[in-house]
C-alpha cells in the first residue's frame, strides 16, 4: 500500500506553481538597452559629422546676407554687424556675401569699424553691396569696401562729407537768467559747449579736425574705387547723387536690384545655378527686444539733446 503522507499536501498550503526562469532573460533585456544606446549614439555622431562636413565645404552655392538699416551709432550697433561679417568670413560654406545698405550714415567710428570688417571679409570672399533707398555718407563709406556696388536708379547716395552740429543756448539761458560756471584745466576743455558762443580759435580747431576726417573719407573712396584723389575731392562737397548719376561718375558699378546683387555675388564666387541665400537669425527673446527698443528710444531722445554728446563728428546726410 502507498503511504498517503507522501503525496498529500497540508490543507492550508495553496497549490502554487513555481515560475519557470528562462536562462538568459535578464541578459536579453540588457542587450536590448545596449543596442538602443549604441544606435542613438551613432545617430548623434552622424548628425554631428554631417554638420561639420557641411560647414567645412567650400563653394556649396551659399550667399550670406547682411542688412545695415538705420543711423550708424544710433539705430545700428556696429559690433553686431562686425560680428556677423566675421562669422561669414570664417564660415567655409559661404562663398560670397551681399551687404544690403539702407542708411544715411551716422557716427564716424562705427562707419569705419564696419568698413574695415568688410575689407577683411573681401580679402577672403566676394562681397557685393546692394543699395536700397538710401546709402549716403557713412552708408556710402561702408559700400566702397565691397568688390562691387549695385544701386537702384533712384537710390540716393554720395554725400561725401563730414558734419558736426553744436547747439548754442546762450541767448535763451540769458533770457531766463541762467548762467553756467565752468572750472577747467586746459583752455579748450569746454570747447563746443552749448552754453556759450564758440570762439574763432575754437572754430578753427574744429574745422581742422573735420577736414582731417573728410580727407580720410576721400582717400577711402579713391583707394577702393580706383579713382584719383583730386577726382573724388571734386565730388566730395556733401552733395547727393541718384544711383544713375553715381554710376556715370564711377561711384557705383551697376544699376540693379537686390536680386541682381545676389546674382552678381554668385557669379564673382563661381557659383553655378541658383545660389542659396543665408541670413543670420536675430534673437527674439523679450530681454533682447526690450534692450534694443529701449536703447533706440533713449538714443533718439538724448542723442542730440544731451550736452555731453553735443560734439559728435558724423558721416551723416543732413538737411
Amino acid at each position: 500500500m502507498n503511504d498517503p503522507s507522501v503525496n498529500e499536501q497540508p490543507a492550508n498550503q495553496p497549490n502554487t506553481p513555481i515560475p519557470e526562469i528562462k536562462p538568459g532573460a535578464h541578459w536579453t533585456k540588457k542587450k536590448s538597452c545596449v543596442i538602443s544606446a549604441v544606435f542613438l549614439s551613432l545617430l548623434l555622431l552622424l548628425s554631428l559629422l554631417i554638420t561639420l562636413a557641411d560647414k567645412g565645404k567650400v563653394g556649396k552655392g551659399k550667399v550670406g546676407m547682411v542688412k545695415i538699416e538705420g543711423v550708424l551709432g544710433l539705430d545700428i550697433d556696429e559690433s553686431t554687424i562686425v560680428e556677423e561679417l566675421q562669422d561669414y568670413r570664417d564660415d567655409n560654406s559661404i562663398s560670397a556675401v551681399v551687404i544690403r545698405i539702407n542708411s544715411p550714415g551716422g557716427a564716424v567710428a562705427p562707419s569705419q569699424e564696419i568698413f574695415e570688417a568688410v575689407r577683411k571679409l573681401r580679402a577672403k570672399k566676394s562681397v557685393v553691396v546692394s543699395m536700397g533707398s538710401l546709402a549716403a555718407s557713412g552708408g556710402y563709406y561702408i559700400a566702397v569696401a565691397g568688390d562691387k556696388i549695385v544701386a537702384n536708379a533712384g537710390t540716393l547716395t554720395g554725400s561725401i562729407g563730414v558734419i558736426m552740429e553744436i547747439p548754442n543756448v546762450e541767448g535763451l539761458m540769458g533770457k531766463v537768467g541762467v548762467r553756467t560756471e565752468v572750472i577747467k584745466a586746459g583752455s579748450h576743455k569746454d570747447m563746443a559747449s552749448m552754453w556759450r558762443t564758440m570762439s574763432r580759435e575754437e572754430r578753427m580747431i574744429l574745422q581742422r579736425l573735420l577736414d582731417d576726417v573728410h580727407d580720410q573719407f576721400i582717400e577711402a573712396v579713391a583707394d577702393n574705387r580706383n579713382m584719383d584723389v583730386a577726382e573724388v575731392r571734386e565730388l566730395a562737397d556733401g552733395r547727393v547723387f541718384t544711383g544713375r548719376q553715381a554710376k556715370e561718375l564711377g561711384l557705383v558699378d551697376e544699376i540693379g536690384t537686390l536680386e541682381d546683387s545676389v546674382k552678381t555675388a554668385a557669379k564673382l564666387a563661381g557659383i553655378e545655378g541658383e545660389p542659396e541665400v543665408v541670413t543670420k537669425k536675430k534673437g527674439l527673446s523679450i530681454r533682447e527686444l526690450l534692450k534694443e527698443d529701449m536703447g533706440q528710444m533713449f538714443g533718439h531722445i538724448f542723442g542730440r539733446a544731451n550736452p555731453a554728446s553735443g560734439m559728435q563728428v558724423r558721416f551723416l546726410m543732413s538737411p
